[in-house]
């Protein structure tokens, strides 16, 4: 199995693989790499290590150097040139009328490329835009639109929690998020309290799940016919975090009971105990 590195070029970004080509590497090292843009800085999140032959990219490419100061340098330099590669584009986006907006501008390590990120509702004909910055900046000039997420992601904000987002702290992928995760953890399903600032479903829908699916397996389901101390009753509800179900009486009230106190009857006179219930609790 060959052995490979894991290298990031932002802070936030997806983990590409290269080949170590004998260099010693380890992880936080900034290194010099080759890509389709050209040569560019990136950090060493992960190897060397053996990954298995169906895994490795096409074409692995190699790490050609560990980054020196004058690469450090250089990176600065490209970094300081960005704010006017987008202010060039900007004009000339007014100019042009195009429906875009623009976010970053990344250049490559030796300045050969400057890839302009941009958000807009649908296509955009960019070629005009593309020919008139090429010739003002004398630079190759790449336009690339992304999605509401990574739109987000570029431009950063804080999070309905107070915390800054997900999305442009640690994650680096973003994984498929559905409605039904929020109906799993019994989350109100008003859009603009689960979306996030992208318009789309909150990240953090998917961090506890698998933990409410599996801790809602054990109590009994809304509906359900039940018996608990003060009398027969129907599942109205359930806390699973507090081990609570909600139980509306046949009188009408309702009562919170521990989940260990629950009892399922088999017909319209016996009762059985909850077989997985674990706590006594009741208020």
């Amino acid at each position: 199995m060959p052995l490979v590195v894991g290298v990031r070029f932002r802070p936030v970004g997806k983990i590409y693989h290269f080949d170590p080509a004998e260099i010693e590497l380890k992880d936080g090292d900034m290194v010099v790499v080759e890509t389709a843009r050209g040569q560019e800085l990136g950090k060493i999140v992960g190897g060397p290590f053996e990954m298995d032959d169906k895994e490795v990219p096409d074409m692995l490419k190699p790490v050609v150097r560990l980054a020196g100061p004058e690469d450090l340098e250089q990176a600065e330099r490209m970094d300081s040139k960005e704010s006017e590669a987008l202010s060039e584009c900007e004009q000339l986006v007014r100019q042009l009328n195009l429906p875009m907006k623009l976010l970053k501008a990344e250049y490559s390590l030796d300045g050969a490329v400057v890839t302009i990120f941009f958000g807009a509702e649908s296509r955009v004909d960019f070629r005009e835009l593309v020919r008139e910055l090429s010739r003002k900046i004398k630079t190759r000039v790449e336009l690339r639109q992304v999605g509401p997420r990574d739109e987000t992601r570029l431009i950063g904000g804080f999070g309905r929690c107070g915390r800054s987002l997900c999305c442009a702290t640690f994650l680096s992928e973003f994984s498929p998020v559905s409605i039904k995760m929020a109906k799993e953890q019994d989350l109100p399903l008003n859009p603009m309290k689960i979306s996030g600032l992208c318009g789309r479903l909150l990240c953090c829908l998917g961090y506890e799940f698998e933990q409410y699916r599996e801790m809602k397996q054990k109590f009994p389901a809304e509906g359900q016919k039940v018996s608990v101390a003060e009398g027969l009753g129907v599942v109205v509800g359930n806390r699973p975090l507090e081990d609570i179900v909600i139980v509306e009486l046949e009188t009408g009230s309702r009562v919170e009971v521990g989940l260990a106190d629950i009892k399922v009857p088999n017909d319209g006179t016996e009762s059985v105990e909850h077989p997985k219930g674990n706590r006594s609790n009741r208020r």
